[in-house]
């Protein structure tokens, strides 16, 4: 039988740091101070032949990263959506990496696939989602754009009479994608790694508060009102925050029996 490793002073020295960086975030610099040539120097380091204590593997961390730490903590920070995090959050995600669970199926996790349900269902509450709405948690913006898009390809070429899981997207019907000239990096990401091809985005003109205009897309369509189509719209652009008027917009993709796709990164 195996020795149980020794967890406590490597977490505990851990939480001293924790607690020492949330108790200055209020009052510390905002962008970090350490230049990258600085952090490579003292990052940069040979691997290891011999291992060392737990404790000293995080002094090391934290001494070698000072200045090199965003604080997107506290309050004065405005840079991208990240940043702040409540008490009981923080402490929840300390007990995700102690549990390690693997809740891609019950099996593996049975406690946190039935918590994944549970909030599911608040989510689908605060948003006034239908309650048969389905839904997955997602590492973020740009994993969530590759699995919705995913699942708008199928159903799309679905209605088109193929089957992409089984048939792959040679000879396929191609799909276009109307978006705003304002639309996120991490959709024309998507697109690629979805085999649309770039080419697939058309970037429609915005009107001067950065939002795609109902008679742009409705020409879009008039223009060309065959292929397969996704209407990608924001909520919350990348600069301005500017929100698609939806109410206008998804009744036309509607009429023309396109797929709405919202990124709602910033905004929802």
């Amino acid at each position: 039988m195996t020795d149980q490793p020794d967890y406590a002073p490597a977490l505990e020295q851990a939480l001293r740091y924790a607690l020492n960086h949330l108790g200055n975030a209020t009052d510390g610099p905002v962008g970090a101070a350490a230049t990258l040539a600085q952090l490579r120097a003292r990052l940069g380091r040979l691997l290891a032949e011999d291992g060392m204590a737990p404790a000293q593997v995080i002094d090391e961390l934290v001494r070698d990263v000072e200045g090199g730490i965003v604080n997107s903590t506290c309050g004065r920070f405005f840079g991208w959506v990240i940043g702040g995090t409540l008490p009981a959050a923080m402490a929840a995600d300390w007990l995700t990496s102690a549990w390690d669970q693997n809740a891609a199926i019950h099996a593996c996790g049975p406690a946190v696939t039935v918590i994944a349900e549970v909030v599911g269902e608040w989510l689908k509450d605060i948003f006034g989602l239908p309650r048969a709405a389905s839904f997955a948690f997602v590492t973020g913006t740009q994993m969530a754009h590759l699995v919705c898009l995913a699942s708008t390809r199928h159903r799309l070429l679905e209605r088109a009479r193929w089957d992409v899981e089984e048939r792959g997207l040679f000879g396929a019907p191609p799909i276009r994608i109307l978006t705003s000239s304002e639309h996120h990096g991490s959709v024309e990401r998507a697109v690629r790694m979805l085999g649309f091809g770039k080419n697939s985005v058309v970037a429609l003109p915005c009107d001067d508060q950065g939002r795609l205009e109902p008679t742009v897309l409705a020409r879009a369509f008039d223009s060309n009102p065959r292929p397969p189509t996704i209407v990608l719209l924001q909520a919350g652009d990348l600069n301005i925050g500017a929100y698609d008027p939806f109410s206008q917009l998804v009744p036309i993709a509607r009429a023309h029996d396109a797929w709405t796709h919202v990124d709602g990164a910033f905004g929802l």
